[in-house]
């Protein structure tokens, strides 16, 4: 058990550096966990929706196969990445019984801290190369959304630390998250998580004060909020350039960002449109935008199997009864953190900027950003559960 939580552990502190180290330490965990797993409890989970869901959206996707025509490649690849939400599961059994929970989130914090400050050394002292500045692996997309939970996390645990009257311990992480919440602001953001970000602010605000205190609170936000936009060049080309970019996408089809995803968007209705029900099969997605680029050119030849939308992803090959269970399973995993508590909190957040990261990318294929919603639910969930104030636990034995 104890060899179980530490490889959970170094999941976490790996997943924001390395695809193959993590990937390697996943595939350990599991060998590792998989011996040891409560069967009965496993069993007994399965009336929480949070848990029976994401495996429902995973034995949707092997059974789609049925009616997909793509190819073998893309149907494994669609496959493998909805039966790896069923390890939510085997997640909150293990820490229903582990108290190293917060060994998990500490990694992952305290390795995206190291990110942090590697970021600024890269913004600050290297060229910028084919990487943006201040970005030293993975992406902007992945290493802004992984800050941001950093940012909600720690300001948690800084309230925490400080209502326990621990005030240098909490000044010290305020300041970490007031860090990391610069680097999103002036060195590198996705677009998605400034929106999610606006969100999470006053999802904060209400878990932990009251009425009165919320509106002073939201206030100095909403000056903090001003500060940064009159002061970050970089922040304010990051939002007002989505009217250029649609503009001239509309007027030219000129191959922008946000011109792919009104293409991409705008392609995959019309496939919806043609198998509403249980759409097109597994995989099936390059094949749709093969068909519904024929006979273009430019950007509307554009070939993709992502539509940078988490919801056109599924419907696109699942249909409305597919959409349907991503959306339950969304509903389900908040449902399980509406609760207070620490592990509560920072999960509902969790789950939040999924969903909304959803709107403008497919967090939920992609590797780290996949990966770190598994293990955040699971663990999170399992530690909620533990806590015994869920008021759907599961009966004892």
């Amino acid at each position: 058990m104890r060899l179980a939580d530490w490889l959970a552990v170094a999941v976490a502190v790996t997943l924001p550096w390395s695809v193959t180290a993590s990937s390697i330490a996943i595939v350990l965990w599991l060998l590792a966990v998989l011996p040891i797993v409560d069967w009965s409890a496993l069993r007994r989970n399965l009336v929480l929706p949070a848990v029976a869901l994401p495996m429902l959206l995973g034995l949707f996707a092997a059974v789609a196969i049925v009616w997909s025509g793509a190819s073998a490649a893309d149907q494994f690849g669609s496959i493998k990445i909805f039966a790896r939400l069923a390890i939510i599961a085997l997640l909150v059994v293990q820490f229903q019984r582990s108290e190293r929970g917060f060994w998990v989130v500490g990694g992952f914090v305290a390795s995206c801290t190291l990110l942090l400050a590697v970021s600024w050394y890269f913004w600050l002292f290297v060229p910028p190369g084919a990487k943006p500045a201040g970005v030293p692996i993975k992406d902007y997309i992945v290493q802004s959304t992984e800050f941001l939970i950093c940012v909600f996390a720690l300001a948690h645990f800084s309230l925490d630390a400080w209502r326990r009257c621990e005030r240098r311990l909490a000044l010290v992480l305020a300041l970490i998250a007031f860090v990391f919440l610069a680097n999103i602001s002036y060195v590198a953001s996705a677009r998605s998580t400034l929106i999610a970000l606006v969100v999470l602010v006053p999802l904060f605000v209400l878990q932990r004060f009251g009425w009165k205190q919320a509106s002073g609170v939201v206030a100095l936000a909403a000056i903090v909020g001003a500060l940064v936009w009159s002061s970050s060049a970089y922040l304010r080309a990051r939002v007002l350039d989505v009217a250029q970019e649609v503009r001239d996408y509309r007027q030219r089809s000129a191959e922008t960002s946000s011109g792919f995803r009104l293409e991409f968007w705008s392609r995959s209705i019309i496939s919806v449109s043609q198998a509403p029900i249980i759409g097109h099969g597994t995989g099936a997605q390059r094949d749709q935008f093969r068909q519904t680029a024929r006979g273009s050119d430019g950007i509307g030849a554009a070939i993709t199997d992502n539509p940078h939308n988490q919801v056109l992803y599924v419907a696109i090959q699942f249909g409305g009864v597919g959409t349907m269970l991503l959306f339950a399973m969304w509903f389900a995993h908040a449902m399980l953190f509406r609760i207070g508590g620490l592990a509560a909190w920072v999960g509902m957040g969790l789950v939040v900027q999924n969903v909304i990261a959803g709107l403008f990318n497919t967090p939920l294929v992609e590797f780290t950003a996949g990966w770190m919603y598994i293990f955040g639910v699971g663990v999170l969930g399992g530690m909620t559960l533990r806590s015994g104030r869920f008021d759907a636990t599961i009966p004892p034995k």
